[in-house]
């Protein structure tokens, strides 16, 4: 049966849209969960316990587990060499050390809208790794995004409330955000040429080992001193819960959408950075914070509607690009034969 050629054009445009839809809800989980990781930190921080890596640990040993699981279930073998994964866990376990950390000196708000600087990270790291293109208008919007961010830096300079040291608690989520889209696009190319379920378990397989070893050496004496209550076992508990759900949604939009994609959809978690610093923590918010969100989102729309090609295309396919990443793919061919894909 042949379509006429307005009717096919009609269906692909249909489903395309339902597509995007759907990366796009995704993308809210992936926020909604980000912001109550960000709520579950910033509570711990209040406690007085001072123990970021040692949260991570128990998030990174249920990815373990529970996706660990899946491939003893499957007897399947690695698709990726260890030590492209040991990278991986390097960035993702220090970019969460270092925006943990950063509650102990900034706010909430802060935190979540300077998470914002992982999108100009990913799209130079695309940009040379992955050989993704963008117009002129996707990076003038990019561009005005980051001006969006120099307003937070101004407004915690002569900032009082909420953190005792401003600045530094700012320089450390923006490091975080570099070691955080050197983590999105490795395992959005994973999640794209191999296997999530490989990607999510070896992360909290080489995560969970990194994290133990480094918080046996830094953060040992600290959870001596601590006065255990049921209010830090619940915030913890939190902190894992909402951390698994956020890294198993994380590579269907990574594969779906991209890096790019990821974290521009992740830029609503500073709506419910507002509403948990109004009604959770009674504190007011600057006008500077509404200014900043507000350049942040026409940068948004500049870059999504008026610059080339789609959001969901972040990755190029033609041969030459896919040459990039011949040694990683020669290196699981043998293994690749005998495995399954999602």
């Amino acid at each position: 049966m042949n379509w006429p050629k307005s009717d096919m054009k009609s269906w692909c445009s249909s489903h395309e849209s339902l597509r995007v839809i759907g990366v796009l809800l995704l993308g809210q989980l992936v926020s909604l969960f980000t912001a109550l990781m960000s709520l579950n930190s910033s509570l711990i921080a209040k406690q007085g316990v001072d123990a970021p890596l040692t949260q991570s640990m128990f998030a990174y040993a249920s990815l373990a587990l529970i996706y660990g699981s899946i491939l003893i279930y499957r007897h399947q073998k690695p698709l990726v060499s260890w030590y492209w994964y040991l990278l991986l866990a390097l960035a993702d376990v220090h970019g969460t050390y270092l925006i943990t950390q950063a509650y102990q000196y900034t706010t909430i708000t802060s935190i979540t809208l300077l998470y914002c600087c992982t999108i100009p990270w990913s799209i130079i790291l695309t940009w040379f790794f992955l050989g993704t293109r963008y117009s002129l208008w996707q990076l003038s919007g990019a561009a005005l995004c980051v001006l969006g961010l120099s307003v937070i830096l101004f407004s915690d300079t002569g900032s009082s409330g909420g953190g005792s040291k401003h600045i530094l608690g700012d320089v450390l989520v923006i490091l975080a955000t570099l070691f955080y889209g050197i983590s999105n696009v490795g395992v959005e190319f994973c999640a794209k040429k191999k296997d999530r379920v490989e990607v999510l378990c070896m992360i909290g397989v080489f995560g969970f080992l990194i994290t133990i070893v480094e918080a046996s050496v830094t953060e040992l004496k600290t959870l001596e001193s601590v006065k255990w209550s049921s209010d830090n076992v619940f915030c913890f508990v939190g902190f894992v819960v909402s951390s698994f759900m956020f890294y198993t949604t994380t590579p269907f939009v990574l594969k779906l959408g991209g890096a790019t994609m990821f974290n521009l959809s992740s830029l609503t978690t500073n709506i419910w950075a507002v509403v948990f610093q109004v009604f959770i923590y009674n504190g007011k918010v600057s006008w500077l914070y509404f200014l900043s969100f507000a350049i942040i989102v026409v940068g948004l729309i500049i870059y999504s509607t008026i610059g080339k090609g789609s959001l969901l295309v972040s990755v190029t396919t033609d041969e030459k690009e896919n040459t990039k990443y011949q040694l990683l793919i020669d290196e699981s061919t043998a293994s690749a034969s005998d495995s399954s894909y999602d």
